[in-house]
């Protein structure tokens, strides 16, 4: 069942990566609605990792400046 849920989440990401480019090009209005959503839940995301990275009293950084 995990394995079900982490392909469909895969195919949602792999799609909306697809309509950021196609809308890029000038697709339709569809996909630069999907393109919106999938920019707009990047953000989101990035914001949380942001805030989870404050509030563990961990540096601001990139988790690769120590490679």
């Amino acid at each position: 069942m995990t394995v079900l849920v982490l392909t469909g989440v895969l195919l949602l990401v792999v799609g909306g990566c697809a309509c950021v480019v196609w809308a890029a090009r000038g697709g339709p209005r569809w996909a630069r609605g999907v393109a919106r959503a999938t920019l707009a839940a990047g953000e989101l995301a990035r914001a949380s990792r942001r805030s989870s990275g404050r509030s563990n009293g961990r540096s601001g950084g990139d988790d690769d400046s120590d490679a």
